[in-house]
């Protein structure tokens, strides 16, 4: 054993799997609590609000002596006296304020979407904390910006102009001087009412033209940010350029797409860097999607969808109950180009909405 981690947050089912195969034991405190984050970890904790986090940590901490904690999303800020690997606190703060991320993109001299004067429509919203992209919408008239304030009240905001292209990302490691690009990504979104942007899957890696330069991109933001460890930063790729969107500084949900597509291990590289130790970069071996899925009305999954490992992860105890609308399940797949990823991941929802009926 390597040592002995604590990993919290929102979601952390594919952190803590990356922690164990790189050889850690694992302790996790987690939203969802799925099935197999019990594979992969020794014990776990379950919160509900992001204000029972903390405690959920100390009733850990009680029984553990920790290496370390590594906070995924909701708890990257969160105050804690066990060692963090990964981006400190009072670093990490200025990039979960999606205002401070467009100044900071901005001192860089890196394609941004510029941010839009008040009048100007039609404009991308987004909430000025969060991840995921839920609650990012385009408004194009006064009454539709009044209406998005109305279903967010007392939201705080940035509006900036539209830029079409290709939702995509960088996974980077950084020692908190350097970074290294690891993967590309394609992002898939819901592209549903009321979740237009929310992210539900990835491509791994993302084939484009601008791939290169995008990348250089992610290393300058990466490197200058002073993160360390993972660090993604977003992208809308036009035809003409990369603009950036977004920095992550800590895992992100293209973890298992990085990791199948590149044949590495993303907890072992980010463990590395903080050590000050960068990996060389490497070449895809194979293309890797995937797709989480959203139940299409109120359902009770009554089947166990374990016995469909390894086509899925995030597996839900038999009984949960989801609303309309919630996320059930992962589904991957893989192959030699992009297409047969594809083709693999749309047979593999298939056979899971089977048992969704």
């Amino acid at each position: 054993m390597k040592g002995r981690v604590l990993v919290a947050g929102f979601s952390t089912r594919h952190v803590a799997q990356s922690a164990a195969r790189a050889g850690y034991e694992v302790c996790a405190v987690d939203h969802f609590c799925d099935q197999d984050l019990a594979w992969y970890t020794r014990e776990h904790e379950k919160f509900d609000e992001l204000d029972e986090l903390p405690d959920a940590i100390s009733r850990l901490a009680q029984r553990y002596a920790f290496d370390g904690i590594v906070l995924t999303s909701g708890a990257e800020a969160l105050p804690t006296t066990i060692p963090v690997c990964g981006t400190p606190r009072e670093r990490v703060n200025r990039f979960l304020d999606k205002l401070d991320i467009q100044h900071f993109f901005e001192e860089l001299h890196v394609p941004v979407p510029r941010l839009a004067a008040p009048g100007d429509y039609p404009v991308m919203i987004k909430p000025r904390r969060g991840a995921g992209g839920w609650r990012n919408q385009v408004v194009s008239s006064s009454e539709q910006l009044s209406a998005w304030e109305a279903l967010y009240p007392e939201t705080p905001y940035i509006a900036q102009e539209i830029i079409n292209g290709i939702p995509a990302s960088v996974c980077c490691v950084s020692d908190g001087t350097h970074a290294r690009a690891i993967a590309t990504n394609e992002q898939l979104l819901r592209g549903m009412e009321g979740a237009v942007f929310g992210f539900s899957g990835s491509v791994t890696p993302f084939d484009h033209p601008l791939q290169t330069r995008m990348m250089r991109i992610a290393e300058k933001i990466a490197a200058a940010s002073g993160c360390t460890g993972t660090v993604g930063i977003d992208f809308v790729v036009s035809e003409t350029a990369p603009c950036a969107i977004e920095i992550n500084p800590r895992f992100q949900g293209t973890l298992d797409t990085v990791e199948s597509a590149y044949d590495l291990n993303l907890f072992a590289c980010h463990v590395d860097a903080c050590a000050g130790r960068l990996p060389e970069t490497r070449c895809p071996v194979r293309y890797a999607a995937r797709s989480i899925i959203f139940c299409d009305r109120d359902l009770t999954l009554t089947v166990d969808l374990k016995h469909l490992t390894p086509m899925v992860a995030d597996i839900p105890v038999p009984g949960t109950f989801f609303e309309e609308g919630q996320a059930v399940v992962s589904v991957f797949g893989s192959g030699a180009t992009r297409s047969d990823a594809l083709l693999m991941l749309d047979t593999n929802i298939s056979t899971v909405r089977q048992y969704m009926r």
